[in-house]
C-alpha cells in the first residue's frame, strides 16, 4: 500500500488530524503516543518553533505505528526539511506551486491551503484533489465548504482553523470533507502539565464524534 493510499484509509477510519506544536522531543513523542492511544494516528508537526523539524523526525523514530506528516511548510526549502525527516505527508496554509511539485517528486500527498473558489480553481487545475481548507472558521466553515462542493464534485477538503469539538460533526457531515484538522486536540496546558491522559481523552472524544457523524 502507498503513503497516499494508508494515509487516506486512516483517515476514512478516523477523520481527524491533531496539529503538534513542539518544543521539544520529549514532550513531542508523548504527545504522539497520547494521540495514538486515543484512536488518530494521522499526525501534524507545524512548523512553528524552532525545533519542529527536529522533533518531527524524532517522533518519525520513536511512534512508528502514526503516519506523521509536516504542516505550515511555506517554502521549498522547508519541504526539503522535512522529507530528510521521514515525514509522510506535507501541508501548507496556502497553494505555492514549488512547495507542490516539490512534494510531487518526492512521491508525497500534499494538501495546499485554499480559501476561495479562486484558489480552489487554481489547484483543480494543478491537478490536486485534496486540499486544506483554512482558515475554515474566518473563510465561511460547512456553509463555504458545501458550496464549494457543488462546483469542484472531484475535490475533498480537510479544513481546519477554529474547528473544535464542538464543531467537527457539522464538517465531518459534509461528504467532500475528507478530515478536519485542529489544535484543540492537544492543549498546551495539558502538555506543560505532563497530563496526556487529557490528549488521549481528547483523541477518543473526537474518534467519537466522527464515528456518529459519518454513521
Amino acid at each position: 500500500m502507498s503513503v497516499s493510499d494508508d494515509l487516506h484509509a486512516r483517515l476514512e477510519q478516523a477523520p481527524v488530524v491533531p496539529l503538534v506544536v513542539p518544543e521539544d522531543a520529549e514532550t513531542a513523542i508523548s504527545t504522539a503516543k497520547a494521540l495514538v492511544a486515543g484512536g488518530l494516528t494521522v499526525i501534524e508537526v507545524v512548523l512553528r518553533t524552532e525545533a519542529a523539524i527536529a522533533c518531527l523526525g524524532e517522533i518519525v523514530k520513536a511512534v512508528p505505528e502514526a503516519i506523521v506528516g509536516a504542516g505550515t511548510v511555506l517554502s521549498e526549502h522547508h519541504a526539503g526539511e522535512v522529507v530528510s525527516r521521514g515525514a509522510q505527508f506535507i501541508v501548507s496554509p496556502g497553494l505555492y506551486e514549488p512547495v507542490v511539485s516539490y512534494a510531487k517528486s518526492a512521491g508525497l500527498p500534499i494538501f495546499p491551503g485554499v480559501a476561495t473558489a479562486s484558489e480552489a480553481q487554481n489547484a483543480w487545475n494543478m491537478g490536486l484533489r485534496s486540499l486544506k481548507f483554512f482558515p475554515a472558521s474566518l473563510a465561511g466553515g460547512p456553509s463555504m465548504l458545501k458550496a464549494l462542493g457543488a462546483v469542484y464534485r472531484d475535490v475533498r477538503f480537510m479544513p481546519t482553523g477554529g474547528v473544535s469539538a464542538a464543531n467537527l460533526a457539522d464538517y465531518l457531515a459534509l461528504p467532500n470533507v475528507l478530515a478536519c484538522g485542529g489544535s484543540w486536540l492537544t492543549p498546551k496546558s495539558a502538555i506543560a502539565a505532563g497530563n496526556y491522559q487529557v490528549i488521549t481523552d481528547l483523541a477518543a472524544e473526537a474518534v467519537a464524534i466522527a464515528n456518529q457523524a459519518r454513521s
